[in-house]
């Protein structure tokens, strides 16, 4: 083992130099059990990469098993070209997932597997021409090492191979006598060559020549299993630009051979006309955003191991960061500093305290009361502003089962309270969040907090039941709350439901009468952003109640049409109260 280990240690430096001399990566990880490989997280390959600390990875008991060890330089190689050349960030991980998807529909669970085996396509074929590596001997030993029969997809792939490097038919396991295989792996090569440069935009054609040999035995291929170097090589990685649909989704899944490009053939035949909309498939079209569920099978896809809680949350985060808005603040009152401007005598009948016998005694050695005595005379100077104080935020957001669960569609409630939260954040307040829905339906922070985690947690979350706004929760928030805390503003998104906030809570008070004190106590006014319907008349029993709270109460209510107009109103929020010249002089509008 000792000499296997120096063996691999010595290739390391000529893998580098197979790129570029300039190329610096960690040591790789040289595992000498497939137990010890396994606790990195490799699975059923030999080898593998990790993008979030530019790792590679060796089981070298798989290698082995193989006879691979005389290839130690072009395994090694073929890491670091994941690493530098595809797909060489988690980002772009995402991204060729995302794309893959689209060309792949009904068998959208491939993706993985078809983007390992196209970047490997890329990888293997510029060491193979340009640094000279035998990497057409490594799959000559696995084809000699596996034995069993191959799927169509191996042969596929193995032809691609030959007529990239020109090598006889068959030689590495591709179709022989199969015309229209050897067709596609003839377009595959052209493919790679072509695009070598902008390999991201022809993901989806890679995707749609390999579509046909996908649905059959292509999972039971060992030696494919054997190859997948990057099932989980985003894991960790914090996601970022997966969630735009990108215009090469969407026009990109066209087979090679109706791209004149690759095929050379000018007059050949076009590609079919894109679909209707009617017909296209569902996550939106080109620039809009995809749905959280759409969102995580790419995460997954990419390799990252999260719940659908954690995707959600880092779902509405990305979607609110562009949106984010400096928070409403409190103007500090302003200092005041003594200034001493003289003195003046000092008569009968005032504090002896404010007799300045330094200056008494300096004016006369005989201190007659009345008379020679002095007393110090300040003036006031204004000092330093303070900085000022930020409003923390009480936040409710309706989960009942007339809104959307966040984690599988897009949730204009969640997006609209984790754009408020997180603007209320990042200016230094901090926010208390409660999600809720019927009765004993409710959860929420403990209390007014900072952490980011624990409040999108709570907005993420999903109930669908009845419709019952947590009264207790909005009492005991306020009920112990002095004039030396922060004031508080009051945030409610909602619909019609939030009329139920004044209802009698489990006590019998009167919800009228917990929100007028909630506000009193607050001191910083109370707001509600509702989804009202045109049914919703003013002369109606919802719209007298909405009325009264504004009117009596002092609630400051905001109607929308549609949920999607909560994601204005979110940005707006902060600039309608505090924007302008009164934000800019720290007063209240």
């Amino acid at each position: 083992m000792a000499e296997r280990l120096a063996l691999w240690q010595a290739a390391w430096p000529a893998a580098l130099s197979a790129w570029s001399r300039f190329t610096r990566l960690r040591n790789p990880q040289l595992c000498d059990t497939s137990v010890s490989a396994g606790r990195e997280g490799l699975d059923g390959a030999f080898a593998m990469i990790r993008l979030v600390d530019k790792s590679v990875v060796i089981d070298l008991e798989a290698i082995g098993r193989l006879d691979l060890d005389d290839h130690a330089t072009e395994i090694l190689a073929h890491e670091i070209g994941h690493h530098v050349l595809a797909p060489a960030t988690a980002t772009e991980s995402f991204r060729l997932i995302a794309r893959l998807r689209r060309a792949l529909p009904t068998l959208e669970r491939h993706a993985p597997m078809v983007a390992n085996l196209y970047t490997d396509l890329l990888i293997n074929d510029r060491l193979q021409r340009q640094a000279g590596l035998d990497m057409a001997g490594v799959y000559r030993r696995m084809v000699t090492r596996e034995g069993g029969s191959r799927s169509r997809l191996w042969s596929l792939y193995m032809g691609m191979y030959e007529a990239l490097w020109s090598l006889e038919k068959g030689s590495l396991g591709g179709p022989r006598g199969d015309a229209v295989m050897e067709g596609d792996a003839w377009l595959g090569a052209r493919l790679i060559r072509v695009y070598a440069r902008d390999w991201l935009f022809a993901a989806g054609r890679f995707a749609t020549l390999v579509l046909p040999y996908l649905a059959k035995d292509a999972e039971k291929d060992a030696a494919i299993r054997r190859l997948h170097d990057t099932r989980s090589a985003a894991d960790g990685a914090d996601p970022s630009g997966a969630q735009t649909i990108e215009a090469g989704e969407e026009d990109g899944a066209v087979h090679p051979a109706h791209d004149p490009a690759v095929t050379g053939n000018e007059d050949g035949p076009a590609a079919p006309p894109p679909l209707p909309p009617a017909e296209r498939p569902k996550g939106g079209g080109v620039g809009q955003t995809r749905e959280p569920f759409e969102y995580g099978e790419i995460l997954r896809a990419a390799g990252l191991n999260l719940s659908d809680e954690e995707i959600a949350i880092r779902y509405y985060r990305e979607r609110a960061l562009p949106m984010l808005i400096p928070f409403p603040v409190q103007p500090a009152k302003q200092g005041q500093e003594p200034q001493l401007e003289g003195v003046e005598p000092w008569s009968l009948g005032e504090s002896f305290d404010e007799i300045d016998w330094l200056q008494t005694v300096a004016q006369s050695r005989t201190v007659v009361p009345g008379v020679t005595t002095v007393r110090r005379v300040y003036g006031v100077e204004p000092g330093a502003t303070e900085k000022p104080e930020p409003i923390d935020l009480d936040l409710y957001v309706d989960s009942s089962g007339s809104m959307p669960d966040p984690r599988q569609t897009t949730s204009f409630l969640t997006l609209a309270g984790a754009v408020i939260a997180l603007s209320a954040l990042k200016a230094g307040a901090r926010v208390q969040a409660t999600l809720w829905s019927g009765a004993h339906q409710w959860m929420g922070t403990d209390g007014f907090v900072r952490d980011e985690k624990a409040i999108l947690e709570i907005l993420v979350g999903y109930f669908g039941g009845a419709t019952a706004f947590p009264i207790h929760r909005l009492r005991d928030t306020f009920a112990s709350r002095t004039p030396r805390d922060r004031a508080v503003h009051i945030l409610n998104i909602s619909d019609d439901g939030i009329t139920t906030m004044f209802d009698t809570d489990e006590r019998g008070n009167s919800g009228w009468d917990v929100a007028a004190s909630a506000l009193r106590q607050a001191r910083a006014g109370g707001t509600m952003a509702l989804n009202l319907g045109p049914w919703i008349k003013p002369e109606s029993e919802i719209g007298q109640a909405l009325a009264r709270a504004r009117d009596a109460q002092g609630w400051d209510i905001h109607s929308i049409s549609q949920m999607e107009d909560l994601t204005a109103f979110a940005q707006a929020f902060s600039r309608r109260r505090y924007g302008g010249d009164a934000a800019r002089a720290g007063v209240a509008a």
